[in-house]
């Protein structure tokens, strides 16, 4: 196996037990790193016996365990799939267990698995949330349950759902050798439905596929225009999560998964399907004089309305993700089409920066402007009375961007050591800080909680919680902790 699969696969999957046990003793001279298995042993025993449900999770508890929400108040057996659930949690059992080789921690991430098994749409993908309850979980066409007309089949990509699950899932598959039959194949049937019934034939994908391939997959691949015209007021949702998106960084955690199980697995399919969607990243790009993306198109490659407060327009967050995006197809494949829309993007995007120094999330096509919503859903150009469930104005990450371009174009051909490095970043793992962990290790209860200070948003309770957020990322920290050299 190469370095580069090695590293994708979060390091040292290919070492012999031997000496993982080797490793495992000279690790445990360290103080520090006994402690920190120690207390991810002992968080983990706390998630698999206080706060799992079926082997899965939402994503905050109160600190009595007896208030629970996902994306909203949950008072039924259901878990949730979108970060920081289910997957979110699994993956770091993963990277703990192969920074280890404790078999708790695999026992904790086959749990998991179980549980996304239980939710796993016939389609391939998964929703939301998965629901246990019996007269809950009859309005879902899951895989395990008997096929009926009347069940929704919907694989959600979404806010990272679907994709999620896979990358735990390709990484558990690659933990256990690909020995595990029911791992592999509900990897594998993810990763067929995601290609073959989710991807357009121009690369792009869907919010949401249901069974078949959307109604206007057959998408020629032509360049991205401006209509001539578009409607000032919200026409109807028009089956919106069927049309080729980008909303919400979907590209790049798509890219990201497929890029994963590429480097896991010997079949081109999954190349070939981030090569398409890559390049179809950049048929997406708008012409002059905003050389950028807009969150939603129509077969023709043309800005559309999505929700009732996504209008067609240029937009702000999903251009600076799909650019990032772009630099990590660079940088992985080492072509230098995908650096070529980038320099344009970035100059369009510092020109149009607000006078607070942020980007607007919408600039009115072809003009530019700015534009807005009041709280009845007006679309306006008047910033001082917007909904507040959705961010109008984002963060300026170009200055970062910018900098991060001038060093993969300057760097010239791509080297094998830079190509690691930027997969370290990709999976999410960082240098090991032995402060930060002995931070992480001193904030741990006596049950194997973190307990934050932050309310339960949406029992409108003040606190204290459990969140998972705070919990897959000190489980991670420390995993790359244990995982590094002495």
């Amino acid at each position: 196996m190469s370095n580069l699969i090695r590293k994708m696969i979060v390091i040292g999957i290919a070492m012999t037990v031997w000496l993982s046990v080797a490793s495992g003793r000279a690790r445990a001279a360290d103080p520090l790193r006994e402690q920190a298995l120690r207390t991810a042993k002992q968080a983990t025993t706390f998630l698999t016996e206080n706060i799992a449900d079926h082997g899965g999770y939402l994503w905050r508890y109160s600190s009595d365990l007896e208030l629970r929400e996902g994306e909203g108040v949950v008072d039924t057996a259901t878990v949730w799939v979108q970060p920081p659930g289910t997957p979110a949690v699994g993956e770091a059992f993963v990277r703990l267990y192969l920074a280890t080789s404790d078999p708790q921690f695999l026992d904790a991430a086959m749990a998991v698995a179980g549980a996304l098994r239980q939710g796993q749409m016939r389609s391939g993908g998964w929703q939301a949330h998965i629901d246990f309850d019996s007269d809950r979980r009859v309005k879902w066409a899951y895989r395990t349950e008997p096929p009926a007309k009347k069940r929704k089949d919907q694989s959600s990509l979404d806010d990272d759902k679907t994709q999620s699950s896979i990358r735990f899932l390709v990484q558990l598959d690659r933990a256990t050798d690909f020995r595990d039959a029911g791992i592999h194949a509900m990897t594998t049937d993810a990763l067929k439905g995601l290609m073959n019934q989710g991807q357009f034939d121009n690369g792009g994908f869907p919010q949401v596929w249901m069974g078949q391939r959307p109604v206007d997959a057959k998408r020629p691949p032509i360049q991205a225009s401006f209509p001539d015209q578009w409607p000032r007021e919200y026409p109807g949702h028009r089956e919106y999560w069927n049309r080729y998106t980008l909303n919400d960084n979907l590209a790049s955690t798509l890219m990201t998964t497929l890029i994963l199980a590429s480097e896991t697995y010997d079949d081109p399919a999954y190349r070939d399907a981030a090569i398409r969607l890559a390049d179809s990243l950049l048929l997406a790009q708008l012409p002059s004089p905003q050389p950028a993306w807009a969150q939603q198109y129509d077969q023709q490659m043309q800005p559309i309305w999505a929700r009732k407060f996504e209008p067609p327009a240029v937009s702000g967050s999903e251009s600076q993700a799909v650019i990032d995006t772009l630099m990590d197809v660079y940088e992985w494949t080492g072509d230098e089409k995908y650096l070529k829309p980038i320099r344009p993007a970035i100059e369009y995007l510092q020109s149009s920066r607000l006078s607070d120094g942020r980007l607007a999330r919408f600039y009115e096509l072809r003009t530019n402007r700015p534009l807005y919503f009041d709280r009845q859903y007006n679309l306006t150009y008047d910033d001082s009375d917007v909904p507040t469930h959705y961010a109008f104005k984002i963060s300026d990450r170009t200055d970062r961007l910018r900098r991060r371009y001038d060093q993969v174009s300057d760097r010239g051909m791509v080297t094998d050591d830079a190509r690691e490095a930027w997969l370290d970043r990709l999976i999410g793992r960082r240098e090991a800080n032995a402060s930060r962990v002995r931070k992480i290790v001193d904030a741990i209860d006596s049950r194997g909680a973190w307990v934050v200070d932050e309310p339960m948003r949406y029992h409108r309770h003040p606190g204290p919680s459990i969140s998972m957020a705070t919990t897959v990322d000190h489980l991670n920290r420390i995993a790359d902790f244990l995982d590094a050299p002495n």
